[in-house]
């Protein structure tokens, strides 16, 4: 702060932000007016250096361990595997804060989602922490409490919305920067920048990051407790289109023989019509395109999934909510001296050319209702798809984004709208969007899809005193 050194100085010594030749240079605040800005930039160009790893070892070791987390975000598997089985003990790195925790990662015959092996009165083979034998009847505790229990998991096949991309907002404001608050900043990264624990479908920790946690693995979990664990989030960040997503459904784990149904969504939420090119509309998905692609992709998930799976499509977002609630507050690098607007922001990242979604994050309007008018039309897409298609494994639904029911709940208990969008990004929906979200779909799944959500398990008492006996592992 005594040197002046905002963001932006950061920001390019960091290669985050360049200027490419010919082009403006792209800054959120007027350049430092002190001699040695222009320096600064031509010093600090290793940013392995910049960081402090100067040392050749060091930087050796850091290459090493950043191709491996590269190859971890690329095949979205767990970095930590012992048993090959895609489900780790191991947190971050696409562990189990992705998908259930593994119970034994020596032993590939435990698979979190399958059916019991001899109803386990040996070993828990399915690591939902139902075991063993009732020393009163003889009966085992598996067969026992979840044989026809309509057991099922839950999957998740989304973008960044649906890993709960999140960059913590005291990162970037300078009166709440301090030891403390970049704590978790090892974890983040090593998710990332996802909380797919906390998220939507498959939260199952209490939030840390403002609001709450509320998911329908939660709900499942709370309906059936045979359900433990039976979780698998493989969202990603920047996920380009429905089709190129399925092409990589090898990430899912379930085997359509030995395993139990799954409840799938599929949520890219806007990834169809957003993009960062300066002719965005062309680079939209078409009806046509998306009617395709979206039919190809359940075929290849129908060779795939048990059956009596379920699968829910959900629709395109009507992103104009962004401008409308955000453009003219500031920022949080702006909170100290009132000076980024969030429309200054989505203009800085446009021109770095790596908008989000150049089509919605614009003060043109004419633009923000063209794209809204594409993702409504792929909307109508799945939702025909829904309603006209039959699959031999699962059943198809269709939902709207509860963008709408979302606000005026939050309303209701005295929010403002603009407390649903990440503060950092201003754009992807907060915590208390995920939560909220997850009520109103539940209920909606309630009323006229009972079915999905499978029969409540008389036995969830009984199941959760043996937990508390076994000392709740």
């Amino acid at each position: 702060i005594d040197k002046e050194m905002n963001a932006d100085v950061v920001c390019h010594s960091l290669k985050l932000c360049k200027q490419d030749p010919g082009q403006p240079l792209c800054h959120l605040y007027p350049p430092p007016k002190v001699s040695w800005f222009s320096n600064f930039f031509q010093s600090h160009t290793d940013c392995a250096s910049f960081m402090g790893f100067s040392n050749v070892k060091k930087k050796k070791k850091l290459a090493n361990l950043c191709e491996k987390i590269k190859y971890v975000i690329r095949n979205k598997l767990p970095f930590e595997d012992f048993d090959g089985d895609k489900f780790s003990t191991f947190p971050t790195l696409r562990g189990y804060h992705w998908r259930g925790r593994d119970c034994n990662d020596k032993n590939t015959k435990k698979k979190k989602k399958r059916r019991p092996d001899n109803w386990d009165v040996k070993s828990d083979s399915n690591c939902n922490g139902i075991w063993g034998v009732d020393p009163k009847d003889g009966l085992p505790y598996e067969e026992k409490f979840c044989k026809g229990a309509d057991s099922q998991g839950v999957v998740l096949l989304g973008d960044s919305a649906g890993a709960h991309f999140h960059i913590p907002p005291e990162w970037m404001t300078v009166t709440q920067m301090s030891a403390k608050s970049f704590a978790n900043l090892p974890m983040a990264f090593t998710d990332e920048l996802d909380w797919p624990q906390f998220s939507e479908i498959t939260g199952f920790l209490n939030s840390t990051i403002g609001g709450w946690t509320d998911s329908l693995y939660l709900r499942l979990r709370r309906r059936n407790r045979c359900n433990h664990r039976d979780l698998q989030n493989i969202s990603q960040n920047g996920m380009l289109k429905f089709f190129h997503f399925f092409k990589k459904l090898y990430y899912l784990a379930r085997n359509q023989l030995l395993d139990n149904p799954a409840i799938v969504i599929y949520a890219t939420i806007g990834n169809d019509v957003c993009n960062g090119n300066r002719d965005t509309l062309a680079h939209m998905t078409t009806p046509k395109e998306m009617l395709s692609n979206v039919v190809q992709a359940l075929r290849y998930l129908d060779s795939r999934l048990p059956n009596g799976s379920h699968v829910i499509l959900t629709g395109l977002v009507d992103g104009r909510f962004l401008w409308d609630n955000l453009h003219d507050r500031y920022h949080p690098l702006g909170q100290l001296n009132r000076d980024v607007t969030y429309s200054q922001l989505y203009s800085f990242l446009d021109c770095l050319q790596v908008s989000p979604c150049s089509g919605w994050l614009t003060p043109n309007e004419t633009l923000r209702n063209l794209t809204s008018e594409r993702a409504l039309q792929l909307s109508n897409v799945l939702k025909e798809i829904a309603r006209s298609e039959k699959f031999t494994n699962f059943d198809i639904f269709y939902m709207d984004f509860p963008l709408r029911q979302t606000t005026e709940e939050w309303r209701k208990m005295g929010g403002e709208p603009w407390q649903l969008i990440e503060p950092v990004d201003g754009f992807h929906p907060s915590q208390i969007a995920a939560a909220l979200g997850t009520s109103i779909t539940w209920q909606k799944a309630l009323r006229e899809w009972p079915q999905v959500l499978g029969k409540e398990n008389p036995f969830n008492d009984q199941i959760e005193a043996i937990f508390k006996d076994q000392g709740g592992h």
